[in-house]
């Protein structure tokens, strides 16, 4: 049955397909646990660590400049996924925002339900990485982490959290829930980063 979703290209189709990914014209669902449900209203994200503290609340949040981008994701479980449309905070008109010391070298993603990931600023602070509420042009699905969600798209997809609700700030580059259970600090697909032995 699986072959019927996922298909592996002869070759890298131009430089798109990572080592060892499949492509599929489905949207897996995996996530370690329930799914949190819980209101628009109650949805923010906090600010924290080594930068001035604030808080958005939803309503702030959606009041932010709205970025609609196109782009290839790929899930360290072997998929990917062609030309997925995005639509949300570009992290790079959220940063003017906050205030950071200047020892401030990476940051730990924190999602509802105590999910966590690391990623250096320079891996954060990119064009093309959105702080997500939509997907092809409807509101983002909570398997899918809605109502909010880090996009990474240059990292496999588990450095993409779903629910996010926390930015905190690091001195240093520190695991978070599955780089402590052995998978790569960084995560950069063409690089097959999958695990912290690769």
């Amino acid at each position: 049955m699986l072959g019927n979703f996922f298909k592996k290209p002869a070759d890298d189709m131009n430089g798109r397909v990572p080592p060892g990914q499949s492509l599929t014209t489905r949207f897996p669902v995996l996530t370690y646990g329930p799914a949190p449900r819980y209101k628009l209203e109650d949805a923010k994200v906090r600010v924290f660590g080594l930068a001035e503290e604030r808080e958005f609340s939803w309503p702030e949040l959606r009041a932010l400049p709205q970025t609609t981008l196109t782009y290839d994701i790929h899930c360290v479980t072997h998929w990917s996924k062609f030309d997925t449309t995005w639509t949300g905070i570009r992290v790079t008109d959220l940063m003017p925002l906050l205030s950071l010391k200047p020892e401030a070298t990476h940051v730990m993603i924190h999602s509802v339900g105590g999910y966590t990931t690391n990623l250096s600023l320079e891996d954060f602070v990119r064009p093309e990485n959105l702080l997500a509420s939509r997907f092809d042009d409807k509101p983002l699905e909570t398997e899918h982490g809605g109502p909010l969600r880090l996009v990474v798209p240059h990292l496999y997809f588990w450095k993409s959290a779903k629910w996010i609700n926390g930015l905190e700030f690091i001195s240093a580059d520190a695991p978070g829930f599955w780089e402590r259970n052995g998978y790569h600090m960084r995560g950069d697909p063409f690089n097959d980063e999958r695990y912290s032995d690769d």
